[in-house]
């Protein structure tokens, strides 16, 4: 495979994604019965842009995902996974409590994900400290 081929490939995946992440924020603002001025004004982000994301020909940063998450008043972890920049994960009382926490930012949520995946996934190949002496 020559290097034009697989950058080709990667700005296909790239479109795909910007495509798939942009139809389902207009869903969800849709569905919210929130007009696009109004969320990009929420999001703190310019109406042409948002129009780009929602049309799929401009791919977001996870800051600005994290700026529409706000604005629609979703969990950003919805739209990190959607726009393939997170794996799906399990669901699980102690993530739905983190996402929802109006208390903490969206960075220290994910960094609280991360140490209790880590946390559950050392649990379950039996590699766990159990706290016993």
């Amino acid at each position: 495979m020559s290097s034009n081929q697989h950058s080709d490939d990667d700005a296909g995946e790239t479109a795909a994604a910007a495509q798939d992440i942009g139809g389902f924020i207009r869903a969800q603002r849709m569905s919210a019965k929130v007009s696009l001025r109004q969320l990009a004004e929420r999001a703190g982000v310019s109406n042409p842009y948002l129009s780009q994301i929602e049309r799929g020909l401009r791919k977001p940063s996870a800051d600005v995902l994290a700026q529409i998450a706000k604005g629609l008043r979703v969990s950003a972890e919805v739209l990190y996974v959607r726009a393939g920049i997170l794996e799906e994960r399990p669901a699980s009382p102690v993530r739905d409590a983190l996402l929802v926490d109006e208390s903490i930012s969206e960075r220290q949520k994910q960094a609280l994900l991360e140490i209790y995946d880590s946390f559950r996934k050392k649990n379950t190949t039996g590699d766990g400290d159990d706290g016993r002496e």
